[in-house]
């Protein structure tokens, strides 16, 4: 009989209410040689409540070395992460590059993954939108990703932990401003699940005396006209007053203006006024 050919699952696992696994996950999960994960009590005991005996290899960040050598041992490897889909933010993706590196057929099944839910759930915009994962703890590298975010145009998604939440939430109001639209979710599809919504600020003061269970924050785009954090705000008069040497006619210059985030009636009171004076 020939033996089937090496291939490697990644395969999304509950975020929490156990119903969400999919049925060709189980599938998979069925008959692969062996399901590599990041905890084996965790993965082990989602595989007893499913009724699956295979043998469980721990592959995280601190054995993910190892991956070669268990790709050498189990042609057929099923990889799960503690929850969700594998290679958002944990070490599924370096199983991937192994694999990719070894010549081994790599699949991505559909299925449950946290930021989706909780980017829908926070009402704010969905259309475009930067996932952030996990931020730094501290230092340099930190500060210059919460700059990005406060300047960043899009709605962001991020991942915190329930002990370093509330540092977050108001290092995130002091840059990007107390009064920015956020969310915070937590819980998603268990009995507690909790979606909290308002400006940075009174989140930030909600979960002042810590939380538990897995959390996603949303936080809104810089709104339109609104200064970059660290770089001066535009002179609105001195820019229409360009415009109006340029030729541009009154309409022009008040949309361009608009663009910007000025109100209708202030930037046509400055289109007038440009191209009066031009």
């Amino acid at each position: 009989m020939t033996a089937e050919p090496p291939h490697v699952w990644l395969v999304p696992t509950p975020v929490g209410n156990l119903g969400d696994i999919t049925l060709r996950a189980v599938e998979v999960l069925r008959g692969a040689d062996a399901v590599a994960c990041e905890d084996t009590r965790r993965t082990g005991a989602l595989l007893a409540h499913l009724g699956i005996g295979k043998p469980l290899v721990r592959l995280d960040a601190h054995t993910m070395h190892r991956a070669a050598q268990v790709l050498e041992d189990y042609p057929r490897l099923a990889y799960v992460s503690d929850a969700g889909t594998p290679g958002i933010s944990d070490p599924g993706a370096e199983l991937v590059r192994a694999a990719v590196a070894a010549d081994i057929p790599v699949e991505v099944l559909p299925g449950a993954t946290a930021f989706v839910p909780a980017l829908v759930l926070s009402g704010l915009p969905t259309a475009r939108f930067a996932f952030e994962g996990f931020l730094p703890r501290a230092g340099r590298e930190r500060k210059e990703r919460l700059s990005a975010i406060a300047a960043r145009p899009e709605t962001t998604v991020l991942y915190e932990s329930p002990h370093r939440l509330a540092a977050t939430l108001t290092d995130l109001a002091s840059t990007c401003g107390e009064t920015r639209p956020a969310s915070v979710t937590r819980e998603l599809s268990k009995k507690f699940e909790e979606t909290a919504r308002g400006p940075l600020a009174d989140l930030a003061a909600r979960f002042a005396d810590g939380v538990r269970g897995e959390i996603v924050v949303v936080v809104a785009g810089r709104p339109l006209g609104e200064a970059v954090p660290g770089e001066e705000a535009p002179d609105h008069a001195a820019l229409a007053q360009t415009w109006a040497q340029e030729g541009r006619s009154a309409r022009e210059i008040r949309e361009l203006l608009m663009a910007q985030g000025l109100r209708k009636n202030d930037a046509y009171a400055l289109a007038l006024q440009a191209t009066q004076d031009a």
